[in-house]
C-alpha cells in the first residue's frame, strides 16, 4: 500500500528499530535483491504493521511462503526480492524482524536431559544472543574428491521453500505406509519413499554446489550437470560432498542452545532450528 507524502501523520509512522548487517556480507546480491543504503551495508528494519499481523494468521499464504515474503518486504523495504535471500542470511533477517516489534526473547520448549528429571519448561532465549551466533561460514574452502574440487554455496529462500513443500507432499503421499498389512508391499513402498526423498536431498544439494572443477580446468557450474553427477558417482564420494555441505550450513546457522533446567540446574545443550513457516505465528 502506497504512503501518501501529503499525509500530515506520516511524520508518525513506524520507524526503523534495528539495523541489520547480513552474515553473508550481501556481496552476492545484485541491485534488485538489495537496495544498500548510502554509505553503508546495515538495513533498517522497521516493526511489523497490523497487516502484517494478520498475514502471519494466514494459513495458505504461511505455507507456500508468500506470507514471509510479504512481511520481509514490508519490515526490510531494502530487500526487493526476499526469494533470492540467501539460507546464511535468513535466520538473520527473521529474527530482526522480531527484535524490531520490541521482542527481547523467543520462547523455547526444552526438555532436560537428566534421565533423573527429564523436566519440561519454557525457556526464554534472548534474540540478540540469536544474531550473534550466525555466521557466514567458510564457503570459500573447496572439497577434493580424487580429481575432482568442490565449490559450495547458500542456496535461496525460495530453493529452501519449494524442497519443504516438496517434502511435505512426499510426507502426505506416504503416510499410511506403515498400514500396508503386506510385508513385500510395504517394503517396496518404503523404498520408493526413500528414493523420493533422496532424489529431493540432491537436487537441493546440486544447487548449493556452487561448481565442480575438473582435472583440466573445467568449471562445471550447471545444476542440470551437477545433479547428473550425483545420481552417478560412487556413495563414499556422494556422502563427502553431502556432509560437507551439512557441515558448512551448519556453521552458518543458529548454535545449539544451552540451557539451565529449572528444576535440577543440569546444563544441557539444544539445538535450535528456526521455521520460517512459523517463526511469527
Amino acid at each position: 500500500m502506497e504512503n501518501n507524502e501529503n499525509n500530515p501523520l506520516r511524520q508518525f509512522f513506524r520507524r526503523p528499530a534495528v539495523y541489520l548487517s547480513l552474515p553473508s556480507g550481501g556481496d552476492a546480491y545484485t541491485s534488485d535483491d538489495v537496495e544498500w543504503p548510502e554509505g553503508g551495508k546495515e538495513l533498517p528494519v522497521y516493526p511489523m504493521t497490523a497487516i502484517d499481523e494478520i498475514t502471519t494468521k494466514t494459513p495458505d499464504a504461511l505455507f507456500n511462503g508468500t506470507a514471509m515474503v510479504e512481511i520481509i518486504k514490508s519490515c526490510i523495504p531494502a530487500i526487493k526480492n526476499p526469494w533470492n535471500l540467501l539460507s546464511n542470511d535468513l535466520d538473520s533477517v527473521l529474527i530482526s524482524i522480531k527484535a524490531a516489534g520490541g521482542q527481547e526473547t523467543i520462547d523455547v520448549e526444552s526438555e532436560c536431559t537428566n534421565e533423573e528429571c527429564k523436566a519440561l519448561g519454557t525457556y526464554g532465549i534472548n534474540l540478540q544472543v540469536l544474531l550473534r551466533s550466525i555466521q557466514k561460514g567458510d564457503y570459500d574452502k573447496p572439497l577434493q574428491i580424487g580429481d575432482l574440487t568442490v565449490y559450495f554455496q547458500p542456496i535461496q529462500y525460495s530453493t529452501m521453500n519449494d524442497a519443504a513443500l516438496k517434502q511435505f507432499d512426499i510426507q502426505a503421499k506416504y503416510k499410511n505406509m506403515n498400514k500396508i498389512e503386506n510385508e513385500q508391499e510395504r517394503n517396496k513402498t518404503g523404498q520408493d519413499a526413500l528414493k523420493e526423498i533422496t532424489s529431493l536431498t540432491m537436487e537441493v544439494l546440486a544447487k548449493a554446489t556452487a561448481k565442480i572443477v575438473t582435472p583440466d580446468d573445467t568449471e562445471v557450474t550447471d545444476p542440470k550437470y551437477i545433479l547428473d553427477f550425483f545420481n552417478n558417482c560412487d556413495t563414499l564420494s556422494y556422502e563427502a560432498i553431502r556432509d560437507t555441505n551439512a557441515d558448512l550450513r551448519a556453521k552458518s546457522t543458529i548454535k545449539p542452545l544451552t540451557i539451565t533446567c529449572d528444576e535440577c540446574q543440569t546444563e544441557y545443550t539444544q539445538p535450535f532450528t528456526l521455521n520460517a513457516s512459523d517463526f511469527f505465528v
